[in-house]
C-alpha cells in the first residue's frame, strides 16, 4: 500500500468520503489512490477558488467536512480566499496540499513554497507527513481536527505519497468524537434575567446555529415573553426562514442603518453571534456599532450549541415555540426589471426546500426581506466577504444535498471571480440555478463613492474602475460555453418564468437578469 493510499482509506475511516480537487504533478499518486478507492468521490475543478468554496458549500449543507487535494503552495493560495470565508463560517474542511518530496526541497525548484505558511492564517491544524508509514497517522489527526469544526490542512510531500507503507507500520486507531455541547446555567440565567429587566431595550442576537431549522419559532416565543426584540447577525453561514417561520430581521449591512437600528439597545444577549461591528472602518464613524455602556451577555459560551441553548432559553420561560399563519404565494411580477422586481419574482417562485446562495451584493438588501414568507428555504451568505463565493458553494451545496434545488444569486462582477464553477455544474449535472444580476457594474463600490463623495459622480477613470462595460459581458455565452444552458431576461414576467423553469428542471441553468 503506497503512502497515498493510505490516506484515502485513513479519510474514509474517519467519515470523510467527498474530495474536491485540482491536482497537479506532485498529486499523481494521489489521483491514483482515488482511483483505486471507489468509497471517495472526487470533484474536480478548474481553479482552487472553485475547489475550497465547494468544500465550504458541503460543510455547510452536510455538516461534515470534505477533503480538497491542491497543488503546492501556489495551489493553496489560489484557494486561500475561499478559505478565509469558510473559516468565518466556521465550515470544517480538511486540505490535502502536495509537497515536493523531501529531498527535492533543498534545490529551490519553482515550485517550491511556504505552504505552511500560506496556511497558517486560514488554518487551525497544519502538519506534514515525512514518510508514508506516517501518512495514517497524520490524516487520522487532520480529519479528526476537521470533524471538530476546524480547518485542517495536511501537507504531503511526493515521496510520501508514492512510499509504500511498511508491514510493521503502527496503524492509528480512527477514534474521532464530538464533544456533546453543554449548556452554561450561569449564563443562562443570566441571559434570562437580562432580558426581562431590559425589555423592549434588549436585543437577542442570534447566529450559528440558533439560525437553524426551527429556531425562529423559539426565538420568537422568547420575544414575547420578554418583550426583547430578535435580530440575526448581518451575514450568516446559514439561516432557515419561509413559510410559517417568523421572520427575523438582520442587523443592517450599512453603518449608518446599523447604528440607527442599535441605538436603543441597552442590554445585547448574543447566542451564537459575535458582538456587531462595522464591515469596514469610515471616518467619523466607530467600529463597535452597539452604544456606549451597552450590556453583553454571552448565553452560548464555545462548549455550547446555540439552538440547544435557544431552546433551554425559551424552557426556562415556559413558552413554546411560536409560528405563524402562511401567507398566499405572492403574484409574479410585471413590467421593468430592478432591484425590487427582481426580488418579488424570486419570493413568487422560489421552490420549497431550496438552499439560497446570497452573493447577489447590492440587490440582497431587497431580496431578504421581500422572501421572508417564501417557501421555506435555507440562506447562506458570505460570511468572509472575499468576492467569488456564491457559484462554489453552490457546487459543494448541491453534491451535498441532490435532493435539493440549489439557488445562487450572483453579482456579474463577483461571478467573474470564479466562473471556471459552471464547467463543474455542468460536468457534475447539478440541480443549481443560478441568477447573474448583470447591472455591468461594481454596484456596490458605486455606492461606496457615492457615500465617500457626497453624491458627487466619480470622473472618467473612476468610473472606468466602477463599471464592467466595454466590453459588456455576455453571460449567456459564457455559460453555454462552459456546458450550461442559460437565457437572458430583461423584464420581470420573463424573470419569474425563466426563474420557474430553472427551478423544474433537472441539472444546472443560468439567467442573466439585465437591469
Amino acid at each position: 500500500m503506497t503512502g497515498a493510499e493510505s490516506l484515502i482509506r485513513t479519510l474514509l475511516a474517519c467519515g470523510i468520503d467527498t474530495c474536491f480537487t485540482n491536482p497537479g504533478t506532485s498529486e499523481m499518486h494521489m489521483v491514483a489512490a482515488l482511483d483505486a478507492n471507489p468509497g471517495m468521490r472526487p470533484v474536480l475543478a478548474l481553479f482552487e477558488g472553485v475547489v475550497t468554496g465547494a468544500a465550504d458549500g458541503y460543510a455547510r449543507l452536510s455538516g461534515r467536512p470534505a477533503a480538497t487535494v491542491l497543488h503546492l503552495g501556489p495551489g493553496l493560495a489560489n484557494g486561500l480566499a475561499n478559505l478565509h470565508n469558510a473559516r468565518k463560517a466556521s465550515s470544517p474542511i480538511l486540505n490535502v496540499v502536495g509537497e515536493h518530496a523531501l529531498y527535492h526541497l533543498e534545490y529551490d525548484a519553482p515550485l517550491t513554497s511556504d505552504i505552511a505558511g500560506f496556511a497558517r492564517p486560514v488554518s487551525s491544524w497544519i502538519g506534514r507527513a515525512d514518510s508514508a508509514d506516517l501518512v495514517a497517522g497524520q490524516a487520522a489527526t487532520a480529519a479528526a481536527a476537521a470533524i471538530s469544526g476546524k480547518i485542517a490542512t495536511l501537507m504531503m510531500p511526493a515521496d510520501s505519497a508514492w512510499g509504500t507503507v511498511s508491514n510493521n507500520s503502527a496503524q492509528p486507531e480512527i477514534k474521532v468524537m464530538n464533544v456533546a455541547p453543554n449548556e452554561d446555567a450561569a449564563a443562562l440565567n443570566a441571559a434570562i434575567d437580562a432580558l426581562r429587566t431590559y425589555g423592549d431595550q434588549a436585543l437577542l442576537l442570534l447566529g450559528s446555529t440558533a439560525l437553524l431549522d426551527d429556531s425562529a419559532c423559539w426565538a420568537q416565543a422568547v420575544a414575547q415573553a420578554t418583550g426583547c426584540r430578535v435580530a440575526a447577525q448581518s451575514l450568516s453561514a446559514r439561516m432557515t426562514r419561509g413559510a410559517d417561520l417568523p421572520p427575523i430581521s438582520r442587523i443592517p449591512f450599512e453603518i449608518d442603518a446599523a447604528l440607527r437600528y442599535l441605538a436603543p439597545v441597552r442590554c445585547l444577549v448574543r447566542i451564537g453571534a459575535p458582538s456587531p461591528v462595522g464591515f469596514f472602518a469610515y471616518q467619523g464613524k466607530p467600529s463597535q456599532l452597539l452604544p456606549d455602556g451597552c450590556k453583553v451577555i454571552d448565553a452560548a459560551p464555545d462548549a455550547s450549541d446555540p439552538r440547544l441553548v435557544l431552546q433551554a432559553l425559551a424552557q426556562a420561560l415556559k413558552v413554546l415555540p411560536v409560528r405563524v399563519s402562511l401567507v398566499a404565494r405572492m403574484a409574479d411580477p410585471a413590467g421593468a426589471l430592478d432591484t425590487k422586481s427582481i426580488a418579488a419574482a424570486i419570493a413568487a417562485t422560489l421552490p420549497d426546500d431550496a438552499v439560497v446562495i446570497d452573493e447577489s451584493i447590492t440587490a440582497g438588501q431587497f431580496i431578504f426581506p421581500m422572501t421572508a414568507s417564501a417557501a421555506r428555504h435555507d440562506w447562506l451568505n458570505n460570511m468572509g466577504g472575499a468576492i467569488g463565493f456564491g457559484l462554489p458553494v453552490a457546487i459543494g451545496a448541491a453534491i451535498a444535498r441532490p435532493d435539493r434545488r440549489v439557488f445562487a444569486m450572483v453579482g456579474d462582477g463577483s461571478a467573474f471571480y470564479t466562473e471556471q464553477a459552471l464547467w463543474t455544474l455542468a460536468r457534475e449535472n447539478l440541480n443549481v440555478t443560478v441568477l447573474i444580476f448583470a447591472n455591468r457594474a461594481y454596484a456596490v463600490l458605486r455606492n461606496e463613492w457615492q457615500r465617500m463623495k457626497g453624491g458627487l459622480a466619480p470622473g472618467p477613470r473612476a468610473r472606468d474602475m466602477l463599471t464592467l462595460e466595454r466590453p459588456t459581458p455576455d453571460w449567456v455565452a459564457i455559460a453555454r460555453g462552459h456546458g450550461v444552458d442559460a437565457v437572458r431576461v430583461d423584464d420581470a414576467a420573463a424573470l419569474a418564468k425563466a426563474l420557474r423553469d430553472g427551478f423544474n428542471s433537472s441539472g444546472p441553468r443560468l439567467i442573466e437578469a439585465v437591469y
